[in-house]
């Protein structure tokens, strides 16, 4: 992976179809994110060189990133092509008669034709109905049974009417992408598995497995994640002011955070660092013009603490939860 360049940092995926291992995360908490931030972040990263980006319906903000694509293509800047959106199947869409529809909702918030990859979003389905978070009177989640199979082969249709160009998953563990490797008459294969990745968290057993069965690694939290404790687990410690990732960032000159991205993606782990903050946008893009040694990757590697950021412990009861198994 040498030979990655800001104007070039892709790498193929298993249907033929190639993904930039560095993206920008879309996501923003709709309660907090000033309207028209996610169309500027996105036009401003156009800009400075990113071509991929990954959204979902319940980011509540995909008509503003595909505004943004949309802008950018009509003055010039980039082909329709040069882009790379990934979009997400939420958990309230697992039926397989819901699925089409769904993703119909996606292309028809970002106002294109096909999106580059659609993924299932999370290994557990939710009660379909009008909210994306059903709850019961005692503010339980209602799930819904779900069958892994028949909801891929719906995505399977999407491909072959060619409203997606590729087909991937979200925090699927080894068992449930085995699930769908092993799918009797399996059509069009998973190409990716979005994890939580980052030095803290190497992945290097799920990830060797995905190596072996072609389905690239997408890494959510690259760079750690927010503190917010409603979702993330604070106890662990921050990232970034981790003294080996400092020191390796010194010798570089180069910080922390684009020390942990240039290591995954050095690997062949896609990386989608979020951020809303147009000086962070341009930082994270500045990891093409250096590369880390073999002693280096090894000491990053090291660090691995087996922490996740992201637990999504409201969901632990939930009998597909992904992380109860060991990968």
């Amino acid at each position: 992976h040498m030979n990655l360049t800001a104007e070039n940092h892709s790498i193929p995926l298993s249907d033929g179809n190639h993904i930039p291992l560095l993206g920008l995360g879309t996501y923003g908490d709709p309660q907090t994110t000033p309207k028209g931030t996610a169309l500027e972040c996105v036009k401003l990263a156009i800009d400075v060189g990113y071509r991929h980006f990954d959204g979902a319906l319940v980011y509540f903000n995909e008509h503003e990133v595909g505004q943004a694509i949309r802008e950018k293509i009509a003055d010039g800047t980039v082909r329709r092509q040069d882009i790379f959106y990934c979009g997400k199947l939420w958990n309230t869409f697992h039926p397989p008669q819901l699925v089409r529809p769904a993703l119909e909702r996606t292309l028809k918030a970002l106002k294109l034709d096909y999106v580059d990859l659609y993924v299932v979003e999370l290994p557990m389905a939710f009660k379909p109905g009008a909210g994306f978070y059903p709850k019961d009177q005692a503010g339980n989640y209602i799930y819904h049974h779900t069958d892994l199979c028949a909801t891929w082969e719906a995505l399977e249709a999407c491909k072959d009417a060619g409203l997606v160009k590729s087909l991937g998953v979200s925090n699927f563990n080894r068992r449930q992408l085995e699930l769908l490797l092993n799918k009797p008459g399996l059509k069009h294969k998973p190409v990716s598995n979005q994890i939580e990745c980052h030095p803290y968290f190497t992945q290097p057993k799920l990830l060797e497995f995905c190596r072996q069965n072609d389905i690239v690694i997408v890494g959510y939290c690259p760079i750690g994640s927010s503190r917010d404790a409603s979702w993330v687990n604070v106890k662990c410690p921050p990232m970034l002011e981790d003294e080996l990732l400092v020191s390796i960032g010194k010798k570089h000159n180069k910080s922390p955070a684009q020390v942990a991205l240039r290591f995954n993606v050095q690997r062949g782990v896609a990386v989608i660092p979020k951020s809303f903050t147009p000086e962070r946008i341009r930082h994270n893009f500045q990891i093409f013009d250096f590369s880390l040694t073999e002693e280096e990757m090894k000491a990053i590697e090291a660090l691995n603490k087996d922490i996740r950021f992201v637990e999504l412990l409201m969901w632990s009861d939930h009998p597909e939860y992904p992380f109860h198994e060991e990968y």
